[in-house]
């Protein structure tokens, strides 16, 4: 060992060890890391090795290396350039915001000044927590700092705000900007597809006076992200054979990502196909299709693909078994996640997939099993996601009350989705003092949420308590507050139609709505009784009133019902039927497709907010159980 100190000057390990850092070649470097406790080689704080294996962990995104180091240099010893590398660090790969803010704001109050490259990172941890309070701060630290006319740092602010969803602050920005490149455009264009619309954001797109790949793409999944799938299809296919440009990874992926978002698989196997010929199938564009296919109800496609690619990392199977979850395969997912630790080490997302998947499919057992197995088996610390879904898991099978003691036991505070998952347990079980309980909390959190005040409405009235439930929901309406209308949309040809409750706004509307009066008669010969209890219907007043036959009525133009008619009348005989909603399937219109699937002979995958229904032959894959 005196030899390699010998050989080994600090100068030379500096040097090698930046070569490893501007490399974030990791293995390299923790060997020459090795190499200078091993051999007794100089690390004091004059030698300076400490700041170069602070450049190493904090290039190579190692958190807690970063960290120790970062402490354990004097401030005598530390440079702008130190205090930035680990700010970067902590800002593109903690999870948790806190400790960069408080760096940066250590970093003021010590005088020291900041560059753009300080500003330009914390301004991207913003956008991507969507932290708009810091953000603005950060706007006005550009400002004073004499970086309102840079570019980058321009960019990066507009990139904020869009991310913040204020479009008004980013054409502000824009407009006052000295010059705009191709970057400048394509954000502006991002806000407005996002906040606006794909029509406004074309009129845009044709005004820009460059267009890159990230602006074509943007364009594009924009249109099939808002079901405009015709669209979507022409311009990429003037991007493709007209501009010349290429599909590269990103572009492959944010447009599956779009076709994913909408339900949409025809644009997505077309995409499958470009990919195949632009880039092939890396991990990267084969964990977009996975997702793709899962998302699009098409969860044999999925696996077919996953088991078909040559290289798969924890993000592919984090994509698989969360498929695999929302499709209530639970024993797939078990048996498939005994299989990743060949090719993958699970982390936190992977157990958020396997709990949901124990979940969905009542696996109470194995459930609590993997949970308190997080930490000594797996080395993996609870986050409040965990404890998510296993409220979630005990309050579907019934278990109120122990789910109930285990957010009283938790380590941290209960958020909405720990709380709405066990409210929306008490609806379906009918456990009404502890949804009261529970909607207190929840009200303190999120005023303005009307779920909530739905559920516990639906529960005094599943319960007999007709009058608190219209009280209820009479106090929303005089607040001002109102339900988040269910939508559900279905692909037919290159469009997607979309239908909510008692629409009459379709072209087809006089068909859709004989052929659900049709439908009914023959479901309720099948056995079909409409749902009632919970409902309650809307009054003249705007308040709600109890009218039997004016539930009833709601019910069965329930958006479900009607997309699922026009599907009827626009496709063959047989064929099989996909409808995705934005909210969770109610029991009526679940008693009712598992009817029509054997009614009509059709197999009808129905997606809503939290899973995938598979009905076929008067049943569904949920086996009742969601």
């Amino acid at each position: 060992m005196k030899c390699l100190s010998q050989l080994f000057l600090p100068s030379h390990l500096r040097s090698f060890l930046r070569s490893c850092a501007h490399q974030s070649s990791l293995s390299a470097g923790k060997q020459l890391h090795a190499v200078i406790l091993t051999a007794s080689l100089p690390a004091s704080h004059n030698s300076f090795l400490p700041n170069a294996l602070l450049h190493l962990y904090s290039s190579c995104g190692v958190v807690s290396y970063a960290r120790h180091l970062f402490f354990q240099i004097p401030s005598s010893h530390k440079d702008l350039a130190d205090w930035t590398s680990f700010l970067n660090c902590l800002s593109k790969h903690k999870n948790d915001p806190c400790e960069a803010y408080w760096l940066f704001n250590e970093l003021r109050r010590r005088g020291i000044l900041v560059d753009d490259v300080v500003l330009l990172s914390m301004l991207g941890l913003c956008a991507r927590v969507g932290n708009l309070e810091m953000g603005t701060q950060l706007h006005g630290c550009v400002m004073k700092m004499g970086f309102k006319y840079s570019l980058k740092a321009c960019n990066a602010i507009m990139n904020m705000y869009v991310k913040c969803g204020l479009l008004s602050k980013v054409r502000g920005v824009f407009s006052e900007m000295k010059e705009q490149n191709v970057v400048s455009w394509s954000i502006l264009l991002e806000g407005v597809v996002k906040l606006e619309g794909p029509d406004k954001a074309r009129e845009l797109f044709d005004k820009m006076p460059e267009r890159n790949e990230v602006a074509w793409t943007l364009m594009i999944a924009g249109y099939v992200g808002s079901g405009l799938i015709k669209e979507g299809c022409l311009l990429l296919n003037e991007m493709v054979l007209q501009s010349g440009l290429r599909l590269n990874h990103v572009s492959l992926c944010s447009i599956l990502s779009a076709s994913a978002q909408s339900g949409d698989v025809a644009f997505g196997r077309l995409v499958h196909v470009l990919a195949l010929k632009e880039v092939g199938l890396d991990i990267m564009v084969g964990t977009a299709l996975v997702d793709m296919y899962a998302k699009c109800g098409r969860i044999n496609v999925a696996v077919r693909v996953f088991e078909y690619l040559p290289r798969r990392n924890v993000v592919t199977w984090n994509a698989m078994l969360g498929g695999l979850a929302m499709h209530g395969k639970g024993k797939a997912v078990l048996h498939m996640f005994s299989k990743m630790f060949e090719e993958a080490n699970p982390d936190d997302l992977t157990f958020i997939a396997v709990l949901s998947a124990c979940s969905h499919a009542g696996l109470v057992d194995q459930g609590w099993e993997y949970f308190h197995n997080l930490e000594p088996v797996y080395g993996i610390t609870p986050k409040i996601d965990h404890y998510a879904c296993m409220v979630d898991l005990l309050g579907r099978a019934g278990r109120l009350e122990e789910a109930e003691r285990l957010i009283h036991n938790m380590p941290m505070p209960p958020n909405e989705v720990v709380l709405g998952s066990l409210l929306g347990s008490c609806s379906l079980h009918g456990k009404l003092q502890i949804g009261e309980r529970i909607l207190h909390d929840l009200v303190q959190m999120d005023p303005q949420n009307t779920e909530y005040h739905i559920l516990l409405s639906n529960i005094y009235a599943s319960s007999g308590n007709r009058k608190q439930a219209n009280s209820l929901r009479d106090a929303l309406y005089r607040r001002g507050i109102r339900k988040v209308p269910g939508m559900s949309s279905i692909h037919i040809g290159c469009r997607v139609h979309q239908f909510t409750a008692g629409d009459k706004s379709h072209p087809r509307t006089p068909e859709i709505y004989h052929t659900l009066d049709d439908m009914i008669i023959r479901l309720k010969l099948a056995g079909y009784v409409p749902h009632t209890a919970s409902q309650i219907s809307a009054g003249a007043d705007g308040g709600y009133s109890g009218d039997e036959e004016e539930k009833e009525q709601a019910l069965l133009s329930h958006s479900e019902k009607l997309a699922f008619c026009f599907g009827l009348i626009s496709t063959s005989p047989g064929t099989s039927l996909y409808i995705f909603k934005n909210l969770r399937m109610c029991h009526d219109c679940h008693s009712a497709i598992k009817i029509a699937s054997d009614v009509y002979q059709r197999e009808i995958t129905v997606r809503d907010r939290n899973r995938f229904h598979y009905f076929k032959q008067g049943s569904c894959s949920c086996s009742d159980y969601w």
